[in-house]
């Protein structure tokens, strides 16, 4: 059995006080749920620079690659021969201009929520990396995999 290597995800947490910018996925993976701004690192590109390169695409913020720190990673088992994933959760800590929805065509909006008040239907992988941010949990989540594994565990 062949296993194709994992596609590594890169997530910004955009923080607010108490409030975090999520978007809603207008594509058709988890059309209508939430997310964090969020792509994929492209051959030779740095995680950092990756982080903010996505950002600024799907919101137009400029973050600077020395103002994010990692605050969680998720091992995501997909299933169903698709590649697993593994997501790396950054937090912003400066960031300027005000987020717009740049991807119309892949994003119905953005919105702020509180961390005491996320949207219930926020797509379950970035879930796991949001959760182990808010529970300051820097570890890594194993999301998706057989009991006995790790699934949905922490371990930092």
């Amino acid at each position: 059995m062949t296993h194709s290597s994992p596609v590594i995800d890169v997530h910004l947490i955009l923080r607010d006080g108490d409030k975090i910018l999520l978007s809603q996925r207008g594509g058709p993976y988890g059309y209508g749920q939430w997310h964090a701004p969020s792509g994929k690192l492209d051959p030779g590109e740095p995680l950092t620079v990756a982080t903010v390169r996505e950002a600024y695409e799907e919101t137009g913020v400029v973050v600077d690659p020395d103002h994010v720190r990692l605050v969680h990673t998720v091992h995501h088992r997909q299933g169903d021969g698709a590649p697993d994933r593994i997501g790396f959760f950054f937090e912003a800590t400066r960031w300027e201009g005000e987020p717009v929805n740049r991807e119309p065509e892949k994003c119905l909006r953005l919105q702020w929520f509180t961390v005491h008040d996320l949207p219930d239907d926020v797509i379950p992988y970035p879930a796991a990396g949001l959760l182990g941010y808010l529970e300051e949990d820097f570890g890594v989540t194993m999301h998706g995999w057989p009991t006995g594994v790790g699934d949905d565990s922490t371990s930092g």
